[in-house]
């Protein structure tokens, strides 16, 4: 980022994973937030974003699988981002911590592998970035990697190298012993599923949630007894039935005249199978508890 220019600019998703918007903030910019349309499927409205800020947008943050709606970027919508960026001459950071977490036969699409299928092997101005943390749910080890335009990690080499820190050799070791083994990531993936077929059933009576393309997360509505208010129904279930899950609104950013987070909660399938239902069971009996 080059702060130095006149409205420097990141376009980010809306909701999303928080770290985007600090990352603006600590390189000088301003970031612009992109909403996502539950009409489809809660896809990024990358073509609403006008021109005036293209003009200024020197980075745009992608999450594909998304945090927190689970929605996949589709290759038309891949195509779109490159030309924008061509156009604008914008660099694009993927990120794709979940991209391992689905649901389909068919893996999510990359930026990469989008770029690569639309004829772009040089990966201009395009940087992708995953982690073991979700594929092999090791959090904790923050290990992962950077892939793409090579003139963009030349110097990203040379930063990392004077201002990061080394893992330790134990983590190195366990890093390698993760990145080399597929069979954990099909088992985990299958122990997702499981999750996600026990657990969205019990609550699609009760709430506006469904299936999402990828990731771990149910990104769903809160019923209308608590009259939009996300945080309202977070803070009574933890109260009352002390289950956890995260008020949208505090994932998303109040631009272009609204927060596209309120009135839905993310929920993470993180706990055992067993624990999710319980959970998933909780909620149903508070949800009815007010209803009825």
């Amino acid at each position: 980022l080059d702060p130095s220019r006149d409205g420097a600019t990141v376009v980010c998703p809306n909701p999303f994973y928080q770290i985007y918007e600090g990352a603006a903030l600590l390189g000088g910019a301003r970031a612009w937030f992109a909403p996502s349309d539950p009409a489809r499927n809660f896809a990024v409205d990358w073509a609403g974003v006008p021109e005036s800020v293209w003009a200024k947008t020197q980075l745009l943050f992608a999450c594909s699988p998304g945090n927190p709606t689970g929605a996949v970027m589709s290759l038309g919508e891949w195509e779109l981002l490159f030309k924008l960026s061509d156009q604008y001459g914008f660099v694009i950071a993927s990120d794709e911590c979940y991209s391992e977490i689905y649901f389909r036969d068919e893996a999510p699409l990359g930026a990469l592998q989008a770029a690569a299928q639309l004829g772009r092997t040089d990966f201009k101005n395009l940087i992708s970035l995953t982690s073991l943390s979700k594929r092999s749910s090791v959090p904790g080890l923050r290990s992962g990697f950077v892939a793409g335009d090579a003139a963009l990690i030349k110097p990203f080499l040379l930063y990392r190298t004077y201002h990061g820190s080394a893992m330790s050799p134990i983590v190195q070791a366990a890093s390698i012993a993760a990145w080399g083994d597929e069979q954990h990531v099909v088992d985990n993936r299958a122990l997702y599923r499981e999750k996600f077929a026990k657990v969205t059933p019990l609550l699609t009576p009760v709430m506006d949630v469904a299936l999402p393309d990828a990731a771990f997360y149910l990104w769903a509505g809160v019923p209308e007894v608590f009259k939009g208010s996300d945080t309202a129904f977070s803070r009574e279930l933890l109260a009352l039935y002390n289950v956890v899950v995260l008020p949208g609104s505090f994932l998303a950013r109040d631009a272009q005249g609204h927060n596209p987070g309120a009135g839905r909660v993310r929920m993470a399938l993180v706990a055992e199978t067993a624990e999710c239902v319980e959970a998933a069971q909780r909620i149903v009996h508070f949800i009815q508890s007010k209803v009825h």
